[in-house]
């Protein structure tokens, strides 16, 4: 019985281990087990990947038209008043 446990408490770390394990991108280049074959190409050398606090490139076109930005912004207006409007109602009647 207890040779059971030991050998399921050394199988579930080994588990973990290797779940935790498959995040890392080392696991990936082991022989054996590799990428996906419908994976696209990772870039060999650290400078292929932008910085995390870079900007992407700028765009061709726009991502929205003026007019639904517009749109957009005014009905974020109208929300942001409408919950500053009920917080200060909520407010009075706490008073």
């Amino acid at each position: 019985m207890d040779r059971t446990i030991r050998l399921l408490t050394i199988g579930a770390l080994l588990a973990s281990a290797l779940a935790v394990g498959g995040c890392s991108t080392q696991i990936a280049d082991l022989p054996g087990v590799g990428l996906p074959a419908d994976a696209p190409p990772r870039a060999k050398e650290t400078g292929a990947y932008l910085p995390v606090h870079d900007l992407p490139p700028d765009r061709e076109e726009s991502a929205m038209a003026p007019a639904e930005r517009a749109k957009v912004q005014s009905e974020l207006i109208a929300a942001r008043d409408r919950q500053a409007s009920a917080a200060a109602a909520k407010a009075a009647a706490s008073k």
